[in-house]
């Protein structure tokens, strides 16, 4: 192996090789490749391990796996073991501009955290230490974004670098239209092709059971969490997705006949296993785990999301082992478990950096913390006591700033500039640039994403800018949302509405509509609102003759 990385050829070719067997499963292969031509066990399996073998290795090497594979039946256990072997071999590849080698990746993202959620975006009353520490020690975003105002589409925009104009999953639906396509490119797909370990650990929502959306058919090696949403609301849940295996929990759900007990939601009568403690012990066994190879993980917190259903049989949605600090407080309990989820998640994420200290990578590993959109009103909590949007205006389902502009905080020590404050806008579908920037890849073309990396290396003066961000939304109407430079246009309904202008410059808050004083501008934004979307037979909006376009980019 190592003479054959060493001539350059494995870290080329390996990469694509092994994302087509992970991409297109064994039984996958045989059905749509070989065909009828060769029977099992000589189909799919046998053929690409020997076409993998005879352009890596020669025909020589091949006979070995042959003669196994004539034994084994071609069990699928002998792919993995192939492919186990492979993986993870071949010295360190260096990655971004600076040349240093490439770094781990951790993307955390807290479910439903509000703008002003955290002291150091503001929050007075519930005590984050650690993120605060994080962005001390790092750079926090001031005007960074969402892919949407919702869970589904802010997801897939951060994991596909497109925006909701034409990406896959523009809102949250059904399972069929809120799964990801095979012909969808993830970052984590992207990232696997540069020989990282990838991981996902807590929320996935963009693929269930029966779909193309699974973790691992878009570039995940390991996945432990909840696959669907409504699932997710339930903080112990009978059961947690280990890979495709469902792990039981000793968590005792209260049947009552409701339909969305099918999936696992509801809350509990017998509450033992609460999950994000769970997701946390996971997140730091993976990083344990690869500590010694560039690996990405994404860490999808479902806090402080609400458990609806808990909210409409109790009043209270915040569900939570204790109340911490807060156990005191004259507070009502939802008051109490929306500010004691996030600062439990506070420390769980301080443990997370303390592990990478231990372990001698924190140097070697960015960590980027995010939202994955506004504020929410569903737990029972009182939204006014802990002002979540801070100096915004609106919450989640909202294109106002308040749903979709989000803490972000990234650190790297001794590569991100400790305590620096960026105004850099950019939005989660910038990630897969940086991604791919990070490891001294190209970007895939077609993608609304531009790499902030620049911005991470305390180098503004290099960084590119969007001409334009863009969301759409389908719920309540459906509406769309531009940012050029500091004007803000929102039109509701989609393609057909009434649009509003907002100075973001001078009214951060969004309480002068301009619009009747800047026709021009308003004509401009809804021009770009209009080449932006592109229809879709998933996503159905009120129709209007729209100008011929190109296919944006932005």
């Amino acid at each position: 192996m190592e003479a054959i990385t060493g001539n350059g050829i494995l870290p080329n070719f390996w990469g694509p090789c092994r994302q087509f067997f992970v991409r297109f499963q064994p039984e996958v292969i045989h059905a749509r490749v070989v065909g009828p031509c060769l029977p099992p066990p000589f189909g799919g399996r046998v053929v690409g391990v020997i076409l993998i073998g005879m352009m890596l290795f020669g025909l020589d090497a091949v006979g070995g796996y042959f003669t196994a594979a004539a034994a084994y039946g071609a069990d699928k256990s002998v792919l993995t073991a192939a492919v186990a072997t492979l993986d993870g071999q071949g010295p360190p590849v260096e990655g971004h501009r600076s040349g240093a080698p490439r770094p781990n990746i951790i993307f955390i993202l807290a479910d439903d955290l509000g703008y002003g959620d955290l002291g150091c975006y503001g929050q007075k009353l519930i005590q984050t230490p650690c993120l605060d520490r994080l962005a001390a020690e790092g750079m926090r975003f001031t005007q960074f974004y969402a892919g949407s105002t919702v869970c589904a589409p802010s997801r897939c925009v951060l994991m596909t670098g497109l925006h909701t104009g034409h990406c896959t999953v523009r809102g949250n639906a059904d399972r069929d239209r809120q799964s990801l396509r095979e012909e969808d490119l993830t970052v984590a797909e992207f990232l696997k092709q540069a020989d990282y370990t990838t991981g996902l650990v807590g929320k996935w929502g963009l693929g269930e059971e029966g779909t193309p959306g699974l973790p691992d058919l878009q570039g995940f090696d390991y996945f432990c969490g909840y696959l669907n949403q409504t699932h997710a609301h339930n903080y112990f849940p009978e059961f947690l997705w280990r890979n495709r295996e469902q792990v039981r929990l000793r968590n005792v759900l209260l049947r009552q006949g409701k339909p969305y007990e099918d999936v696992g939601a509801g809350i509990a009568q017998q509450k033992v296993d609460y999950s994000h403690d769970l997701l946390t012990a996971e997140a730091l066994a993976f990083i344990e785990r690869h500590k010694d190879r560039p690996f990405f993980l994404y860490l999808c917190y479902t806090i402080p999301h609400a458990n609806n259903e808990g909210t409409r049989l109790t009043g209270n949605g915040q569900e939570i082992p204790d109340y911490g600090i807060y156990a005191d407080r004259e507070w009502p309990d939802p008051d109490k478990g929306q500010a004691a989820m996030i600062t439990r998640m506070d420390a769980d994420v301080g443990k997370l950096i303390e592990s990478l200290r231990q372990l001698g990578i924190a140097e070697k590993t960015l960590v980027l913390f995010s939202s994955d959109n506004g504020p929410h009103r569903e737990g029972g909590q009182n939204f006014d006591r802990f002002d979540p949007n801070g100096p915004l205006r609106g919450l989640k389902r909202d294109l106002n700033e308040g749903g979709i502009r989000m803490p972000m905080i990234a650190w790297w020590p001794g590569t991100v500039p400790a305590g620096t404050v960026s105004d850099h806008v950019g939005y989660f579908g910038d990630f897969f640039a940086t991604a791919a920037e990070l490891v001294g890849q190209p970007v895939p073309p077609g993608l609304d994403s531009i790499s902030f990396l620049p911005t991470l290396l305390g180098k503004p003066g290099e960084q590119t800018q969007h001409p334009y961000l863009y969301w759409e939304f389908y719920e309540r109407g459906s509406a769309q949302a531009v940012r050029k430079d500091n004007w803000k246009a929102i039109r509701q309904p989609m393609l057909t509405g009434k649009t509003e202008l907002y100075n973001l410059a001078s009214d951060l808050g969004e309480e002068r509509d301009v619009a009747a004083d800047f026709p021009e501008v308003v004509a401009e934004l809804e021009r770009l609102m209009d080449q932006a979307h592109q229809p879709s037979e998933r996503w159905t909006v009120p129709r209007r003759q729209l100008p011929q376009r190109s296919s944006p980019k932005n």
